[in-house]
């Protein structure tokens, strides 16, 4: 089972993310692949020039460069875990990608939403190197997004967890939305 991870920047994503892990679930994450991409290249991770390659590998690659990126990644987590998660998708191409290459395999897509006024203070207060310094760059950010297709993806969630609550609410949908994924696919083996 491959479990798709998907939501706009500062929704929650890897509390998700890090609830699988403590569960023995391994993970991939896209935004990884691009910032090493970025390192790859030459050039310092900043906001500026992680947007750029991010856009670049598109145009060299295809809307699922990152996923085509990322594939062998996960087969080789495959080789020894029934479950990956995989963080960051943003397009039904990369969804895509992940059918193709893994006909045998459950694809499970969780999205979580927040408001986006939640999202905004969150990234503010997180200080990684590309997260918004202001409402217009956190608008232009969800913007670029919104156009790599993302909207689609939410759109096609199996789970959906809404997280516009207090931390510890949303810990807890966290919780029993992971455990019921993994109950599932128990009950698959």
């Amino acid at each position: 089972m491959i479990v798709i991870i998907t939501g706009m920047p500062g929704s929650g994503k890897s509390k998700i993310v890090k609830e699988f892990e403590g569960k023995g679930v391994p993970s991939v994450s896209l935004g990884d692949i691009v910032r090493e991409e970025t390192l790859k290249r030459g050039l310092e991770l900043t906001k500026e020039n992680v947007a750029k390659v991010s856009i670049r590998l598109r145009q060299e690659l295809g809307q699922n460069a990152v996923a085509k990126l990322a594939v062998e990644r996960v087969k080789k987590l495959l080789e020894k875990s029934s479950i990956v998660v995989v963080d960051g998708v943003r397009s039904l191409d990369e969804v895509g990608t992940f059918r193709s290459a893994f006909p045998g395999e459950e694809i499970i897509i969780v999205a979580v939403h927040t408001p986006p006024k939640q999202r905004f203070e969150r990234l503010k207060s997180r200080g990684r190197h590309d997260d918004p310094k202001s409402w217009e760059d956190f608008e232009e950010r969800d913007w670029k997004e919104l156009r790599f297709g993302i909207g689609g993806v939410i759109a096609m969630a199996d789970y959906m967890i809404v997280n516009d609550g207090s931390k510890e609410e949303y810990e807890k949908k966290v919780r029993e939305t992971v455990d019921l994924i993994l109950a599932s696919s128990r009950g698959r083996a």
